[in-house]
């Protein structure tokens, strides 16, 4: 190993102050995925309900 080798990482001071760094203001919640799921689950009843019709018709 190189005598000069300095660590990566590093000192404890730095890590600290990222540790320790706020949030950014404008980070938003993950918008919510329940119409999306739901609109998956009313498609597939009509594709179901759409194929037992040309089926048994």
């Amino acid at each position: 190993m190189a005598e000069n080798y300095t660590d990566p990482s590093g000192n404890t001071a730095q890590f600290r102050a990222f540790v320790d760094a706020p949030e950014p203001a404008g980070a938003a919640p993950a918008p919510s995925r329940l119409p999306l799921i739901a609109g998956v689950a009313v498609a597939a009843v009509v594709l179901v309900g759409l194929v037992a019709w040309l089926a048994l018709g």
